[in-house]
């Protein structure tokens, strides 16, 4: 007989993966291995424990896909779905999650022994918008020349610098010299919680004016 072996399932050449099943390292339908799945239908019912033959047999009756969605499970558990719609949601929410992420740039912020108060402001007031945009701030200086011999005059600025920044930032690294580099590190400062709402308890009415509570006498 030509073309496609008949015969079992079991028996029949695994296709070729995807290219999606391989960026993602999903195991599809015949490409599941495990001698007994755990399966969840298309609705999220749990279907028990059965051989993948089975499981993907109920699959192909109602022309969905059989995915092993939690392999490291003892049996390895597969959902009854849409390969393509299940690639589609899981690609959506991973683009999702990685919009959520905030990417920390280190911005360098370059100084010279001779600065002037002008262009020392302008770069002070550089690092407190990095740092106020979430990044870091990479303050550095280099000598020149002789200028190595006046290095306390580097240390001065770039601690002037830390001092300026105040409760904007946190130093990571303190000022330290690399080569005719001097150098410091200064992450931005974690925001402060806000604090929780503490709820008064509520005040008690007072009594209506001209009416007194008189306790009642006991009965002799």
């Amino acid at each position: 007989m030509h073309g496609e072996t008949a015969g079992p399932l079991w028996r029949r050449p695994i296709p070729p993966i995807d290219k999606r099943s391989a960026k993602s390292f999903i195991r599809t339908n015949e490409r599941i291995r495990a001698r007994e799945v755990r399966v969840i239908d298309e609705n999220g019912e749990q279907l028990g424990v059965m051989p993948p033959f089975d499981a993907l047999k109920m699959a192909r009756e109602r022309t969905l896909d059989l995915v092993e969605i939690s392999p490291n499970a003892v049996p390895p558990v597969c959902k009854i779905q849409d390969y393509g719609k299940f690639l589609y949601e899981k690609d959506k929410s991973d683009r999702a999650a990685r919009k959520k992420q905030k990417v920390i740039v280190i911005k360098e912020v370059k100084f010279s022994v001779t600065v002037d108060e002008h262009d020392y402001q302008t770069k002070k007031n550089q690092a407190v918008r990095f740092l106020g945009e979430g990044d870091k701030v990479k303050a550095s200086l280099r000598f020149k020349g002789r200028q190595m011999a006046h290095r306390d005059l580097g240390y001065k600025i770039i601690n002037r610098l830390i001092l300026d920044i105040g409760d904007a930032g946190l130093v990571e690294f303190m000022p330290r010299m690399e080569g005719t580099t001097l150098h410091a590190i200064i992450a931005p400062a974690k925001k402060a919680e806000p604090a929780p709402v503490v709820k008064k308890p509520a005040t008690p009415r007072p009594a209506e004016a001209g009416v007194a509570e008189v306790p009642t006498p006991a009965e002799v």
